[in-house]
């Protein structure tokens, strides 16, 4: 079951600028019926400012709440402020949104660059040489190697993040081939690691990203040393009394550093 935030349950139930606007200055459009969702989205333009946007929708609460709040982030702000805008901006501003659902923020992200070309007669910035690789959703390759390199793994975890290959699944082969080339160049960063490096690199994880969450708990953790891929560490604290230590070591401590320096390090209690 998904969890939504306020702000999307809110917006869901009560879209703000629902419609469409008659002689509108641009019209912008994303995703497709076939699918599954869809978005229309016009804008009202003098002086160089959005003085009105409405936009019409076919999908799911996620896509009328980031439809909405989109609308609502653009209206009364200048074109060079507008262009800025991501969907990350309007996943921040709608306080979240489950992973499985960053597509609808993604799609109200082209709907307003489709606008915008529409308005100028032209692409926006520098010519994209994005390549398209989920047509049915306007997925670019460069959106999919941003999930990957935020930690999707398989197709069905990018499809999560970006909802590229969700419908016709005839792109699955291009983007497992695009997770294979990032993932191996990630294995050669790391086995290109020298001693050193590697020793830093254990210990910046052990500092920022696993003693935080055990001190939670009261606990800590202490490196004592390293031999080639073998990580010799203390418990402290209340982890290392706790009569589920080998779980935290093997299940936190260990799967954190294989996921954030190198798969084949193995975490031994001293």
């Amino acid at each position: 079951m998904w969890e939504y935030s306020e702000t999307v349950k809110e917006h869901y139930k009560n879209p703000k600028n629902v419609g469409s606007i008659e002689n509108a200055d641009a019209i912008g459009e994303a995703g497709a019926l076939a699918c599954g969702d869809a978005l229309k989205l016009y804008l009202k333009i003098e002086n160089d400012i959005v003085v009105d946007a409405k936009f019409q929708t076919f999908g799911c609460g996620s896509a009328v709440a980031s439809s909405s709040m989109l609308t609502e982030m653009i209206i009364g702000k200048p074109l060079e402020e507008v262009k800025k805008i991501t969907n990350k901006d309007i996943i921040d501003r709608l306080g979240g949104l489950p992973p499985e659902k960053t597509h609808c923020s993604v799609m109200g992200r082209e709907a307003l660059e489709d606008a915008l070309k529409n308005y100028y007669g032209y692409e926006i910035g520098e010519k994209s040489t994005d390549k398209i690789i989920c047509t049915c959703f306007s997925v670019t390759e460069n959106t999919i190697k941003e999930a990957v390199e935020h930690g999707a793994k398989t197709v069905k975890e990018v499809a999560d993040l970006t909802y590229a290959s969700s419908a016709c699944g005839r792109c699955k082969d291009a983007i497992q081939g695009i997770i294979d080339s990032i993932i191996g160049k990630k294995e050669v960063e790391q086995k290109a690691l020298t001693p050193v490096q590697f020793a830093i690199k254990v210990n910046k994880i052990l500092e920022e990203n696993i003693a935080p969450e055990l001190s939670k708990d009261k606990g800590g953790i202490e490196l004592l040393d390293i031999e080639g891929k073998n990580i010799y560490i203390k418990l402290q604290g209340t982890c290392s009394s706790c009569p589920n230590s080998t779980a935290t070591l093997k299940g936190f401590v260990e799967k954190k550093l294989k996921e954030l320096v190198d798969p084949e390090i193995s975490v031994i209690s001293v």
